[in-house]
Protein backbone atom coordinates (compact mmCIF):
# COMPACT_ATOMS: atom_id res chain seq x y z
CA UNK A 1 0.00 0.00 0.00
CA UNK A 2 1.25 3.45 -0.80
CA UNK A 3 1.17 6.56 1.31
CA UNK A 4 -2.06 7.69 -0.35
CA UNK A 5 -3.85 5.40 2.11
CA UNK A 6 -6.44 7.03 4.37
CA UNK A 7 -7.35 5.66 7.77
CA UNK A 8 -9.83 6.42 10.52
CA UNK A 9 -8.92 5.34 14.06
CA UNK A 10 -11.96 5.13 16.34
CA UNK A 11 -10.82 5.56 19.95
CA UNK A 12 -7.79 7.75 20.75
CA UNK A 13 -6.75 6.12 24.00
CA UNK A 14 -3.59 4.31 25.05
CA UNK A 15 -3.60 2.16 21.88
CA UNK A 16 -5.63 4.12 19.35
CA UNK A 17 -3.62 7.33 19.48
CA UNK A 18 -0.20 5.65 19.21
CA UNK A 19 -1.51 3.59 16.29
CA UNK A 20 -2.81 6.73 14.59
CA UNK A 21 0.49 8.52 15.19
CA UNK A 22 2.67 5.69 13.89
CA UNK A 23 0.54 5.36 10.75
CA UNK A 24 0.80 9.11 10.14
CA UNK A 25 4.55 8.97 10.71
CA UNK A 26 4.69 6.55 7.79
CA UNK A 27 2.76 8.76 5.39
CA UNK A 28 -0.81 7.60 5.99
CA UNK A 29 -3.45 10.33 6.27
CA UNK A 30 -5.19 9.59 9.55
CA UNK A 31 -8.38 10.94 11.06
CA UNK A 32 -8.80 10.15 14.75
CA UNK A 33 -12.20 9.88 16.40
CA UNK A 34 -12.96 10.05 20.10
CA UNK A 35 -16.03 10.75 22.25
CA UNK A 36 -13.94 13.05 24.46
CA UNK A 37 -13.72 16.62 23.18
CA UNK A 38 -10.75 17.13 25.52
CA UNK A 39 -8.87 14.35 23.74
CA UNK A 40 -9.85 15.68 20.31
CA UNK A 41 -8.68 19.19 21.22
CA UNK A 42 -5.40 17.87 22.63
CA UNK A 43 -4.61 15.91 19.47
CA UNK A 44 -5.49 18.79 17.16
CA UNK A 45 -3.15 20.98 19.21
CA UNK A 46 -0.39 18.41 18.65
CA UNK A 47 -0.33 17.32 22.28
CA UNK A 48 -1.01 14.08 24.15
CA UNK A 49 -3.65 13.70 26.88
CA UNK A 50 -1.80 10.94 28.77
CA UNK A 51 1.72 9.76 29.59
CA UNK A 52 3.49 7.58 27.03
CA UNK A 53 7.20 8.07 26.22
CA UNK A 54 7.94 9.41 22.72
CA UNK A 55 4.27 9.65 21.71
CA UNK A 56 4.10 13.43 22.05
CA UNK A 57 6.82 13.92 19.44
CA UNK A 58 5.06 11.66 16.96
CA UNK A 59 1.70 13.40 17.45
CA UNK A 60 3.16 16.91 17.21
CA UNK A 61 4.97 16.11 13.95
CA UNK A 62 2.00 14.28 12.41
CA UNK A 63 -0.33 17.19 13.14
CA UNK A 64 2.21 19.74 11.89
CA UNK A 65 2.64 17.73 8.67
CA UNK A 66 -1.12 17.68 8.13
CA UNK A 67 -1.29 13.88 8.35
CA UNK A 68 -3.20 13.62 11.64
CA UNK A 69 -6.35 15.37 12.80
CA UNK A 70 -9.20 14.46 15.12
CA UNK A 71 -12.89 15.06 15.74
CA UNK A 72 -15.85 13.40 17.42
CA UNK A 73 -17.23 12.27 14.02
CA UNK A 74 -16.16 9.51 11.66
CA UNK A 75 -15.18 10.31 8.06
CA UNK A 76 -14.92 8.14 4.96
CA UNK A 77 -11.62 6.24 4.65
CA UNK A 78 -9.94 3.21 3.10
CA UNK A 79 -9.32 1.61 6.51
CA UNK A 80 -11.19 1.87 9.80
CA UNK A 81 -9.36 0.79 12.96
CA UNK A 82 -11.52 0.25 16.04
CA UNK A 83 -9.57 0.71 19.29
CA UNK A 84 -12.31 1.22 21.88
CA UNK A 85 -12.65 -0.20 25.40
CA UNK A 86 -13.90 -3.75 25.96
CA UNK A 87 -14.64 -3.97 29.69
CA UNK A 88 -16.75 -6.61 31.40
CA UNK A 89 -20.14 -6.29 33.06
CA UNK A 90 -20.93 -6.88 36.73
CA UNK A 91 -21.22 -10.62 36.07
CA UNK A 92 -17.83 -10.49 34.29
CA UNK A 93 -19.35 -11.20 30.89
CA UNK A 94 -17.92 -9.10 28.03
CA UNK A 95 -19.34 -5.64 27.40
CA UNK A 96 -19.34 -5.04 23.63
CA UNK A 97 -21.34 -1.81 23.77
CA UNK A 98 -18.35 0.33 22.76
CA UNK A 99 -17.69 -1.87 19.73
CA UNK A 100 -21.35 -1.66 18.78
CA UNK A 101 -21.26 2.14 19.08
CA UNK A 102 -18.15 2.20 16.86
CA UNK A 103 -19.97 0.07 14.27
CA UNK A 104 -22.86 2.53 14.31
CA UNK A 105 -20.53 5.48 13.69
CA UNK A 106 -18.59 3.74 10.90
CA UNK A 107 -21.52 2.23 9.01
CA UNK A 108 -22.82 5.41 7.29
CA UNK A 109 -19.38 6.06 5.79
CA UNK A 110 -18.48 2.49 4.86
CA UNK A 111 -17.96 1.73 1.17
CA UNK A 112 -17.31 -1.40 -0.89
CA UNK A 113 -13.69 -2.45 -0.69
CA UNK A 114 -13.04 -0.75 2.65
CA UNK A 115 -11.31 -2.63 5.45
CA UNK A 116 -12.45 -2.61 9.08
CA UNK A 117 -9.92 -3.76 11.68
CA UNK A 118 -10.92 -4.51 15.27
CA UNK A 119 -7.88 -3.86 17.46
CA UNK A 120 -9.73 -3.89 20.77
CA UNK A 121 -8.93 -6.96 22.84
CA UNK A 122 -12.08 -8.99 22.38
CA UNK A 123 -13.82 -12.21 23.40
CA UNK A 124 -14.12 -15.01 20.84
CA UNK A 125 -16.72 -14.08 18.25
CA UNK A 126 -16.54 -10.30 18.69
CA UNK A 127 -15.14 -9.71 15.19
CA UNK A 128 -18.00 -11.70 13.69
CA UNK A 129 -20.41 -9.69 15.84
CA UNK A 130 -18.90 -6.45 14.54
CA UNK A 131 -19.42 -7.75 10.99
CA UNK A 132 -23.05 -8.56 11.77
CA UNK A 133 -23.71 -5.08 13.17
CA UNK A 134 -22.13 -3.44 10.13
CA UNK A 135 -23.97 -5.54 7.59
CA UNK A 136 -27.22 -5.02 9.49
CA UNK A 137 -26.71 -1.26 9.20
CA UNK A 138 -25.54 -1.45 5.57
CA UNK A 139 -27.41 -4.29 3.80
CA UNK A 140 -26.62 -2.53 0.53
CA UNK A 141 -22.97 -3.60 0.92
CA UNK A 142 -23.65 -7.20 -0.12
CA UNK A 143 -22.70 -8.94 -3.33
CA UNK A 144 -24.98 -11.27 -5.28
CA UNK A 145 -24.09 -14.17 -2.98
CA UNK A 146 -25.05 -12.18 0.09
CA UNK A 147 -21.51 -11.67 1.35
CA UNK A 148 -20.26 -8.24 2.41
CA UNK A 149 -18.32 -6.21 -0.11
CA UNK A 150 -16.16 -4.78 2.67
CA UNK A 151 -13.44 -6.68 4.56
CA UNK A 152 -13.07 -7.18 8.29
CA UNK A 153 -10.22 -8.50 10.44
CA UNK A 154 -9.01 -8.65 14.03
CA UNK A 155 -5.51 -7.52 14.96
CA UNK A 156 -4.99 -7.29 18.73
CA UNK A 157 -2.33 -4.96 20.06
CA UNK A 158 0.52 -6.58 21.98
CA UNK A 159 2.39 -3.63 23.45
CA UNK A 160 3.63 -2.72 26.91
CA UNK A 161 2.60 0.67 28.33
CA UNK A 162 5.73 2.79 28.58
CA UNK A 163 7.18 1.12 25.45
CA UNK A 164 4.25 1.45 23.07
CA UNK A 165 5.98 3.50 20.37
CA UNK A 166 8.86 1.02 20.24
CA UNK A 167 6.82 -2.18 20.41
CA UNK A 168 4.24 -1.08 17.84
CA UNK A 169 7.08 -1.22 15.34
CA UNK A 170 9.19 -4.12 16.62
CA UNK A 171 6.67 -6.65 17.98
CA UNK A 172 5.26 -9.46 15.87
CA UNK A 173 1.57 -9.01 15.00
CA UNK A 174 -1.26 -11.49 14.76
CA UNK A 175 -3.81 -10.74 12.04
CA UNK A 176 -7.02 -12.76 11.90
CA UNK A 177 -9.41 -12.22 9.04
CA UNK A 178 -13.02 -13.28 8.72
CA UNK A 179 -11.78 -14.26 5.26
CA UNK A 180 -8.27 -14.93 3.93
CA UNK A 181 -8.62 -11.84 1.73
CA UNK A 182 -9.34 -9.69 4.79
CA UNK A 183 -6.27 -11.05 6.58
CA UNK A 184 -4.05 -10.31 3.58
CA UNK A 185 -5.40 -6.79 3.25
CA UNK A 186 -4.91 -6.10 6.97
CA UNK A 187 -1.37 -7.43 6.72
CA UNK A 188 -0.66 -4.80 4.06
CA UNK A 189 -1.81 -2.08 6.46
CA UNK A 190 0.47 -3.23 9.27
CA UNK A 191 3.40 -3.63 6.89
CA UNK A 192 3.33 0.16 6.58
CA UNK A 193 5.04 0.40 10.00
CA UNK A 194 5.52 -3.04 11.55
CA UNK A 195 9.03 -4.51 11.33
CA UNK A 196 8.08 -7.66 13.23
CA UNK A 197 6.66 -10.81 11.72
CA UNK A 198 2.99 -10.57 10.74
CA UNK A 199 1.24 -13.87 11.40
CA UNK A 200 -2.01 -14.64 9.58
CA UNK A 201 -4.87 -16.71 10.97
CA UNK A 202 -8.64 -16.60 11.30
CA UNK A 203 -10.42 -14.02 13.45
CA UNK A 204 -11.48 -16.28 16.34
CA UNK A 205 -7.97 -17.72 16.72
CA UNK A 206 -6.54 -14.18 16.73
CA UNK A 207 -9.03 -13.17 19.41
CA UNK A 208 -8.09 -16.15 21.56
CA UNK A 209 -4.35 -15.68 21.03
CA UNK A 210 -4.38 -12.30 22.77
CA UNK A 211 -6.53 -13.63 25.61
CA UNK A 212 -4.24 -16.64 26.02
CA UNK A 213 -1.13 -14.45 26.18
CA UNK A 214 -2.54 -12.37 29.01
CA UNK A 215 -4.06 -15.34 30.82
CA UNK A 216 -0.66 -17.06 30.77
CA UNK A 217 0.83 -14.03 32.48
CA UNK A 218 -2.06 -13.82 34.93
CA UNK A 219 -1.66 -17.45 35.99
CA UNK A 220 2.05 -16.95 36.60
CA UNK A 221 1.48 -13.76 38.59
CA UNK A 222 -1.15 -15.59 40.64
CA UNK A 223 1.45 -18.23 41.54
CA UNK A 224 3.76 -15.49 42.86
CA UNK A 225 0.93 -13.74 44.70
CA UNK A 226 -0.21 -16.99 46.30
CA UNK A 227 3.38 -17.66 47.37
CA UNK A 228 3.45 -14.22 49.03
CA UNK A 229 0.45 -15.16 51.17
CA UNK A 230 1.96 -18.49 52.18
CA UNK A 231 5.38 -16.95 52.85
CA UNK A 232 3.84 -14.28 55.06
CA UNK A 233 2.04 -16.90 57.14
CA UNK A 234 5.27 -18.87 57.51
CA UNK A 235 7.40 -15.82 58.33
CA UNK A 236 9.46 -16.06 55.14
CA UNK A 237 10.70 -13.20 52.95
CA UNK A 238 8.92 -14.04 49.69
CA UNK A 239 11.36 -12.07 47.53
CA UNK A 240 14.33 -13.94 48.95
CA UNK A 241 12.41 -17.19 48.49
CA UNK A 242 11.68 -16.44 44.84
CA UNK A 243 15.24 -15.28 44.21
CA UNK A 244 16.60 -18.54 45.57
CA UNK A 245 14.12 -20.68 43.62
CA UNK A 246 14.92 -18.80 40.42
CA UNK A 247 18.51 -19.98 40.59
CA UNK A 248 17.20 -23.28 39.26
CA UNK A 249 17.94 -23.25 35.50
CA UNK A 250 14.34 -24.05 34.55
CA UNK A 251 12.48 -21.91 37.12
CA UNK A 252 11.51 -18.29 36.52
CA UNK A 253 8.93 -17.21 39.09
CA UNK A 254 7.54 -13.70 38.65
CA UNK A 255 7.40 -11.07 41.38
CA UNK A 256 4.34 -10.71 43.64
CA UNK A 257 2.51 -7.43 44.08
CA UNK A 258 -0.68 -5.86 45.41
CA UNK A 259 -2.79 -7.40 42.63
CA UNK A 260 -3.00 -7.19 38.86
CA UNK A 261 -4.20 -4.17 36.91
CA UNK A 262 -4.47 -2.68 33.48
CA UNK A 263 -7.12 -3.18 30.86
CA UNK A 264 -5.62 -6.44 29.60
CA UNK A 265 -4.36 -8.88 32.21
CA UNK A 266 -7.02 -7.98 34.77
CA UNK A 267 -9.82 -8.36 32.20
CA UNK A 268 -8.92 -10.75 29.38
CA UNK A 269 -8.91 -14.02 31.38
CA UNK A 270 -12.57 -13.43 32.24
CA UNK A 271 -13.36 -13.45 28.50
CA UNK A 272 -12.02 -17.01 28.30
CA UNK A 273 -13.94 -17.99 31.42
CA UNK A 274 -17.12 -16.54 29.92
CA UNK A 275 -16.51 -18.46 26.68
CA UNK A 276 -16.13 -21.82 28.48
CA UNK A 277 -16.97 -21.62 32.21
CA UNK A 278 -16.81 -25.39 32.67
CA UNK A 279 -13.24 -25.93 31.51
CA UNK A 280 -11.51 -22.63 32.36
CA UNK A 281 -10.86 -23.72 35.95
CA UNK A 282 -7.19 -22.81 36.35
CA UNK A 283 -7.69 -19.47 34.58
CA UNK A 284 -10.65 -18.63 36.84
CA UNK A 285 -8.75 -19.56 40.01
CA UNK A 286 -5.73 -17.46 39.02
CA UNK A 287 -8.00 -14.47 38.41
CA UNK A 288 -9.64 -14.98 41.80
CA UNK A 289 -6.24 -15.15 43.55
CA UNK A 290 -5.12 -11.90 41.94
CA UNK A 291 -8.45 -10.17 42.49
CA UNK A 292 -8.26 -11.05 46.20
CA UNK A 293 -4.76 -9.67 46.76
CA UNK A 294 -5.81 -6.01 47.27
CA UNK A 295 -8.01 -6.95 50.25
CA UNK A 296 -5.09 -8.84 51.78
CA UNK A 297 -2.98 -5.68 51.51
CA UNK A 298 -5.75 -3.69 53.19
CA UNK A 299 -5.74 -6.20 56.06
CA UNK A 300 -2.02 -5.52 56.56
CA UNK A 301 -2.73 -1.78 56.74
CA UNK A 302 -5.60 -2.20 59.21
CA UNK A 303 -3.38 -4.33 61.43
CA UNK A 304 -0.56 -1.76 61.25
CA UNK A 305 -2.77 1.14 62.40
CA UNK A 306 -4.79 -0.79 64.98
CA UNK A 307 -3.23 1.02 67.94
CA UNK A 308 -3.16 4.51 66.36
CA UNK A 309 -6.17 6.73 67.10
CA UNK A 310 -6.17 8.92 63.98
CA UNK A 311 -3.58 7.40 61.69
CA UNK A 312 -2.06 9.05 58.64
CA UNK A 313 -1.51 6.49 55.90
CA UNK A 314 0.65 7.34 52.89
CA UNK A 315 -0.18 5.23 49.85
CA UNK A 316 2.42 5.46 47.10
CA UNK A 317 1.09 4.99 43.58
CA UNK A 318 -2.26 4.85 41.83
CA UNK A 319 -1.27 3.62 38.37
CA UNK A 320 -1.49 -0.06 37.48
CA UNK A 321 2.27 -0.30 36.80
CA UNK A 322 5.42 1.71 37.25
CA UNK A 323 6.16 5.03 35.54
CA UNK A 324 2.86 5.55 33.67
CA UNK A 325 -0.37 7.38 34.50
CA UNK A 326 -2.77 4.61 33.42
CA UNK A 327 -5.05 3.73 36.35
CA UNK A 328 -7.37 1.31 34.54
CA UNK A 329 -8.22 -1.68 36.77
CA UNK A 330 -5.37 -0.61 39.05
CA UNK A 331 -5.11 -2.57 42.31
CA UNK A 332 -3.36 0.43 43.87
CA UNK A 333 -6.33 2.63 43.10
CA UNK A 334 -8.66 0.00 44.55
CA UNK A 335 -6.55 -0.39 47.69
CA UNK A 336 -6.58 3.36 48.42
CA UNK A 337 -10.38 3.34 48.36
CA UNK A 338 -10.59 0.21 50.50
CA UNK A 339 -8.16 1.63 53.06
CA UNK A 340 -10.18 4.83 53.27
CA UNK A 341 -13.29 2.77 53.99
CA UNK A 342 -11.57 0.40 56.41
CA UNK A 343 -9.94 3.20 58.45
CA UNK A 344 -12.57 5.98 58.48
CA UNK A 345 -10.80 7.78 61.34
CA UNK A 346 -7.58 8.03 59.36
CA UNK A 347 -6.23 10.31 56.64
CA UNK A 348 -5.13 8.61 53.45
CA UNK A 349 -2.46 10.54 51.55
CA UNK A 350 -2.35 9.33 47.94
CA UNK A 351 0.92 10.02 46.11
CA UNK A 352 0.90 9.63 42.33
CA UNK A 353 3.45 11.82 40.55
CA UNK A 354 1.98 11.15 37.09
CA UNK A 355 -1.48 12.64 37.69
CA UNK A 356 -2.72 16.01 38.93
CA UNK A 357 -6.13 14.91 40.22
CA UNK A 358 -7.62 11.93 42.01
CA UNK A 359 -10.03 9.66 40.15
CA UNK A 360 -13.62 10.57 40.95
CA UNK A 361 -14.35 7.75 43.36
CA UNK A 362 -11.32 8.70 45.50
CA UNK A 363 -11.75 12.45 45.20
CA UNK A 364 -15.25 12.12 46.63
CA UNK A 365 -13.96 10.54 49.84
CA UNK A 366 -13.49 13.03 52.67
CA UNK A 367 -10.43 11.25 54.09
CA UNK A 368 -8.40 10.87 50.87
CA UNK A 369 -6.19 13.60 49.47
CA UNK A 370 -3.60 13.79 46.70
CA UNK A 371 -0.20 15.07 47.81
CA UNK A 372 3.49 14.74 46.99
CA UNK A 373 6.04 12.30 48.35
CA UNK A 374 7.80 14.64 50.77
CA UNK A 375 4.57 15.97 52.29
CA UNK A 376 3.25 12.44 52.74
CA UNK A 377 6.44 11.22 54.38
CA UNK A 378 6.49 14.12 56.84
CA UNK A 379 3.07 13.14 58.17
CA UNK A 380 2.73 9.39 57.70
CA UNK A 381 2.42 6.84 60.47
CA UNK A 382 2.31 4.05 57.89
CA UNK A 383 3.67 4.03 54.34
CA UNK A 384 2.26 1.59 51.78
CA UNK A 385 4.28 1.20 48.60
CA UNK A 386 1.80 0.09 45.91
CA UNK A 387 3.58 1.02 42.66
CA UNK A 388 7.34 0.91 42.21
CA UNK A 389 7.72 4.15 40.26
CA UNK A 390 11.37 5.11 39.78
CA UNK A 391 10.85 8.21 41.94
CA UNK A 392 9.72 6.00 44.82
CA UNK A 393 12.44 3.38 44.44
CA UNK A 394 15.14 6.04 44.60
CA UNK A 395 13.58 8.19 47.32
CA UNK A 396 14.80 7.75 50.91
CA UNK A 397 12.41 7.24 53.79
CA UNK A 398 12.43 10.48 55.75
CA UNK A 399 11.52 8.87 59.08
CA UNK A 400 13.37 5.64 59.89
CA UNK A 401 10.68 4.77 62.45
CA UNK A 402 7.76 4.74 60.02
CA UNK A 403 5.88 1.47 59.48
CA UNK A 404 6.39 0.30 55.90
CA UNK A 405 4.23 -2.10 53.93
CA UNK A 406 6.17 -2.73 50.74
CA UNK A 407 3.97 -4.67 48.34
CA UNK A 408 6.58 -4.58 45.56
CA UNK A 409 9.74 -5.55 47.44
CA UNK A 410 11.39 -2.33 46.22
CA UNK A 411 12.72 -1.25 49.61
CA UNK A 412 14.00 -4.58 50.89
Amino acid sequence: MGTNLTAVVVGLGYIGLPTAAILAANGVTVHGVDVSQRTVDAVNAGTVPFVEPDLAGYVAKAVADGLLGASTEVKAADVYIVAVPTPFLDDRSPDLSYIRAAAGSIAPHLASGALVILESTSPPGATRQLYDWLIEARPDLRDTSGEATFLIAHCPERVLPGRVMVELVTNDRIVGGLTPAAAERAKEVYEVFCQGQILLTDAVTAEMAKLVENSFRDVNIAFANELSLIADRLGIDVWELIDLANHHPRVNILQPGPGVGGHCIAVDPWFIVAADPQDARLIRTAREVNDAKPRWVVEQVVEAVATIANPVIATLGLAFKADIDDMRESPARQIVGLVADAVPSGRVLAVEPHVDALPIELGNRRNVELTDYDAAMEQADVVVLLVDHVVFRSAPLLDPGVVVIDTKGAWR
